[in-house]
């Protein structure tokens, strides 16, 4: 079938231009000197022009119109092919070629100027890039507005289906039930922070110790630093991690494990979805519940205290484990998103989605952000940042246009639970396996459940096949109760 040959080679196209732009970004973040970013915010246009031209040509919508005529001429993947790509193309056309180069470029620059106004705790230098981006989200939003809300329209790129209004109720009971935790945990912790001193080049010996035990070679994988830890996966054997390390801290391997479980979604995604539109996670939420399944029901598992602290040993510091154990989750309000513990985690997320939604509805101007920041961060959490750098600017977010994302970690926690409750369920408890670091069968399970699926169920349905019920916050809440 003709149409179907040239609408799969035209996928494979578009594929191999986005492994590129991933490529390109993975740079920008851990490699490119500074001097690069205009030159690279330029190339990333270029990439995203070329992409968008040839992804909303007319002849795509051709094939796709005969294709969706001849359906029952389809096997199951080649419909969900066209299904997945009608939906693309559809969104995709009613951006004009021009706003997606400028959106790219935008967020290439800004992401540039975000890291150096962090730098230096100075968020008036981050105002003009930021403007920039709130205006192009509110166009870009305009263009595929569908009746519903401005962010709405913004969370499709992210979460297909899933709206403001679906967010404001699991956050609301999530703003609910967490503070009385929290407070519990005040209640029963210790005084003082636990303090380990870790010197950076020992956290560096146990990332890599840690990672190898979970499966990470050196052969389809690297890890490197970045300012803020992410990761990259430019093809099914070539995934890139990144971490951060600070003196005395265990940040480092938490995130290590954290940006694992994203590339290992992506290295299981079933092979005959390579270098089709399926061939990558379904949504955010989905991908953000694979790395907190690593980061917190893995890697802060009391039983996998032991693999941590067996790493350690190999890198030459001694630990009492359950000193070890009592840092990864010593529960108390916090100023770092990505250094909170499982249990205020999400109230971080709460306060970012508040401020987001008001800054792309025009609710709230960008020069009242840091006191509105402020604001909600002592309402939720109980603190006050002393600095720029340590609030409003602490993430990478929205200096890329990123509007939309960050709903995806409190979801991806939520779904992280309920999948591990199943897996547990299935595969029986697996605190031996995890003690020794076996997480073969741990590996296996998502792969079956999760991983293999690509794109072609979307969250929902995709939990719901996987755990036998529909998206569900009871397990984290649960979860997050064992912890205090």
């Amino acid at each position: 079938m003709r149409a179907l040959q040239s609408l799969r080679a035209r996928l494979a196209e578009l594929a191999d231009l986005s492994a590129l732009g991933m490529l390109a970004a993975w740079d920008q973040r851990a490699m490119m000197p500074p001097g690069g970013a205009a030159g690279r915010a330029r190339q990333m246009a270029t990439l995203q022009r070329l992409a968008h031209d040839r992804g909303t040509a007319d002849e795509v919508g051709g094939w796709l119109e005969e294709l969706e005529g001849r359906a029952g001429e389809l096997d199951d993947l080649d419909r969900d092919i066209v299904r997945i790509a009608r939906r693309d193309w559809d969104r995709a056309r009613r951006v004009p070629g021009e706003l997606a180069s400028e959106l790219a470029q935008a967020a290439a620059e800004g992401q540039a100027v975000w890291q150096a106004a962090r730098a230096e705790s100075d968020f008036a230098a981050f105002v003009p890039a930021l403007r920039r981006n709130v205006e192009l989200a509110r166009e870009y939003a305009a263009c595929l507005d569908g009746g519903g809300s401005p962010y709405d329209a913004l969370l499709g790129d992210y979460d297909f289906g899933l709206t403001a209004q679906r967010i404001r109720e699991i956050f609301g009971r999530l703003a609910t039930e967490l503070p009385p935790i929290v407070a519990r945990a005040a209640d029963v912790r210790r005084t003082d922070p636990v303090g380990l001193s870790i010197p950076v080049e020992v956290q560096q010996a146990m990332v890599r110790g840690v990672l190898a035990r979970v499966g990470v070679d050196d052969e389809g994988w690297r890890l490197d630093t970045a300012a803020h830890p992410f990761s990259a996966s430019i093809g099914p054997q070539d995934t890139r991690l990144t971490t951060r390390y600070e003196d005395g801290r265990l940040e480092s391997v938490v995130a290590a494990l954290h940006e694992f479980g994203h590339g290992l979604y992506e290295r299981q995604i079933a092979p005959e979805l390579a270098r089709t539109n399926l061939g990558h996670g379904t949504s955010m939420s989905v991908h953000e519940s694979q790395s907190k399944l690593w980061e917190n029901h893995v890697g802060r598992h009391p039983a996998f205290t032991a693999v941590l602290v067996d790493e350690l040993e190999r890198a030459g510091m001694v630990c009492d484990p359950e000193v070890l154990r009592a840092a990864l989750v010593d529960v108390r309000p916090s100023l770092i998103r990505v250094a909170a513990d499982p249990v205020t985690y999400p109230l971080h997320i709460v306060l970012r989605f508040e401020l987001e939604v008001a800054l792309v509805e025009g609710t709230l101007d960008i020069a009242d952000l840091p006191a509105a920041w402020q604001d909600r961060l002592q309402r939720l959490l109980g603190v006050e940042a002393p600095d720029d750098a340590s609030g409003v600017l602490q993430d990478v977010h929205w200096g890329s246009g990123a509007f939309g994302y960050f709903p995806s970690y409190a979801m991806g926690a939520i779904i992280a639970a309920q999948l591990w409750e199943q897996l547990e369920s299935d595969l029986g408890p697996q605190d031996d396996a995890l003690a020794v670091g076996e997480v073969t069968a741990v590996r296996h399970w998502l792969g079956e459940h999760v991983h293999r699926h690509g794109r072609r169920l979307d969250t929902e349905p995709l939990v719901e096949q996987a755990t036998g019920r529909g998206l569900d916050v009871e397990p984290f809440l649960r979860h997050v109760r064992t912890l205090v």
